[in-house]
């Protein structure tokens, strides 16, 4: 039959286009030995987290540093309490050098036993402990004021013989230049992607030596010449939602690094790359982009490469085989349906099965690999089912279109009360990005569906009949007598208003940086530049395309509906 050929080559053209779209890429040199001078570790894994007080037990510490022994010389730590104390004798099992840390915070008591463990520890293990660090962005956090850090750094340095720092955004060193004078080296953190204004990554490398070289020159300026730099966290995210026009991806985070380690030979930089392991714990704080900046996956499994090309979708075939499966099955069922249809339309109904198809796939497995706990799982089956009712019920929908056939009125009513769903959960997504949206990410996976399955009846109807815009009615579309303009009309306004509002909030978010307010002191230039950084995001805009679609069809009025196709 004509319809299973048609689907054979659809098939086969998502197949090249699939294979074009995941070739390997080539990202600049590879990492000397594929091994880094310093990464940062955390050991949290699954279920693990600092704020619930889940830690991690001794054999999964170990199991942990016999991986990073084959991609690290050195590891920073971030504390010295909680199970931390097995960490150095296990360094010195696998050959690697420590930089030790102590979490400093709000509470008195926790700082000094932090403080205490630390001590002991460098005392016991200096052929592995090289340095330490007292505090990690408590300026940042505001949970300590300078002259408290400052007590807390003396009291270590009389204490042990290891050169000892504090480590924060290298704006609060210039913030607070008095720190300079108090460490034996500076530790500044670096990273282009949470900057006021963010750095693309293909700029980012040259932007980290220009901070490098403005807190140098801080330093020599107030201190001594010659005091170490450390640049103690630097690295990209490969998930979570794009801030300007810095973007997350596997092949960025790889680029990143590459480049990064490039300028810091060129420079004679010190580096430490955060971070070995996706952390799931910060998914909470800081949503998808969080919790996904390791070389390795959260169950341990490599992210990417230090050598040899990047492949951004290593899964790629997996998810063309289980599309082209939902292919082949959709196929067969309609088959015999539309056997008798036209060529055109019968293309239009085969690419968009196989676009929601494949949309179904990737959304699914990429919405599992960004859930971290049994709530956000949760979510995500309930997302993927309504993802995949709304799929059929437009499929069952447009195979009516084709053949002149009336479509059931449950499947109408259930199509309705699907899409006033996915447009509720788009609505209240857009209000959480517009208010505070720093770490959500827009949630394409809500939308991309239905709004490619909303496009598709579009064609299909314009087929049917021609192309005009009120083939773009939604009640016409879903097969719906206009009985619901005046909801449909209210909802299509209120979309538009949460759109504009989305670019307003993003737009406002960068504008109330302080760095990108000592950047740009004129309003106006300030403006200009957060419009842009705003406008140039392609998360949003392509978010903003499926807000402004969905809200054309909702205001979009048809006086008449082809009794042929729908049930009166």
């Amino acid at each position: 039959m004509r319809i299973i050929s048609f689907a054979a080559f659809i098939i086969l053209l998502n197949g090249l286009f699939c294979y074009l779209a995941n070739l390997p890429e080539d990202i600049g040199l590879d990492v000397l030995d594929g091994k880094l001078n310093s990464l940062s570790y955390a050991p949290f894994r699954e279920g693990q987290s600092p704020l619930l007080a889940i830690f991690p037990d001794p054999g999964q510490i170990d199991e942990d540093l016999k991986l990073l022994s084959e991609k690290t010389h050195t590891f920073r730590t971030y504390s010295s309490t909680e199970g931390m104390d097995v960490v150095p004798p296990l360094a010195r099992k696998y050959g690697l050098k420590m930089i030790q840390g102590a979490w400093i915070g709000y509470v008195d008591t926790g700082n000094q036993k932090e403080i205490d463990e630390l001590v002991k520890a460098a005392n016991a293990y200096p052929d592995v402990i090289k340095r330490v660090i007292v505090g990690n962005e408590v300026l940042l956090r505001g949970e300590r004021e300078p002259e408290e850090l400052v007590n807390y750094i003396r009291q270590v340095k009389s204490r042990i013989k290891q050169p000892v720092s504090y480590a924060d955004v290298w704006s609060m060193y210039m913030k607070y230049p008095d720190l300079i004078k108090e460490v034996d080296f500076i530790t500044i953190h670096i990273l282009p992607y949470w900057e006021d204004e963010p750095i693309p990554v293909e700029k980012a490398p040259a932007h980290i030596e220009r901070i490098y070289k403005q807190v140098q020159q801080e330093a020599e300026r107030i201190a001594p010449p010659g005091k170490p730099i450390l640049i103690g966290e630097s690295g990209w995210p490969s998930e979570g939602k794009q801030r300007g026009w810095a973007v997350p991806s596997v092949v960025n985070e790889a680029a990143f690094i590459r480049g990064l380690l490039k300028v810091a030979a060129d420079n004679h930089f010190d580096v430490n790359i955060v971070e070995s392991f996706n952390q799931p714990w910060k998914s909470e704080l800081e949503g998808v982009v969080g919790a996904n900046w390791g070389l390795f996956s959260a169950d341990r499994n490599e992210v990417f490469p230090l050598t040899g090309k990047v492949t951004e979708n290593v899964k790629w075939v997996d998810h063309f085989l289980i599309t082209s499966l939902i292919m082949v099955l959709m196929t067969v069922c309609y088959a015999k349906k539309l056997q008798n249809a036209a060529v055109p339309k019968l293309l239009v109904f085969l690419v968009l099965i196989q676009v929601l198809s494949a949309l179904l796939v990737f959304h699914a497995d990429k919405s599992w690999y960004t859930s971290y706990s049994d709530w956000q799982r949760l979510r995500t089956v309930l997302i993927v089912l309504l993802n995949l009712a709304v799929a059929l019920l437009v499929i069952h929908r447009s195979s009516n279109l084709l053949v002149g056939e009336r479509t059931n009125r449950t499947v109408i009513v259930a199509l309705d009360a699907f899409y006033f769903m996915v447009i509720a959960l788009m609505l209240y997504k857009t209000y959480l990005l517009a208010v505070d949206g720093r770490y959500i990410s827009f949630p394409f996976e809500i939308a991309a569906i239905p709004t490619i399955a909303l496009l598709g009846l579009f064609v299909i109807n314009c087929l049917h009949d021609r192309f005009i815009l009120a083939n773009l009615d939604f009640n016409q579309l879903i097969g719906r007598n206009p009985e619901t303009n005046r909801r449909n009309q209210q909802l299509g306004w209120l979309t538009l208003f949460y759109a504009v509002g989305l670019i307003v909030g993003e737009a406002k978010a960068f504008m109330m940086g302080r760095d990108f307010i000592l950047a740009y002191p004129g309003v106006s230039q300030r403006l200009g530049c957060s419009i842009a950084l705003t406008l140039g995001n392609l998360q949003l805009l392509g978010w903003l395309t499926c807000l402004l679609y969905i809200a054309l069809t909702l205001l979009v009025k048809s006086d008449k509906l082809n009794v042929s196709t729908a049930d009166k």
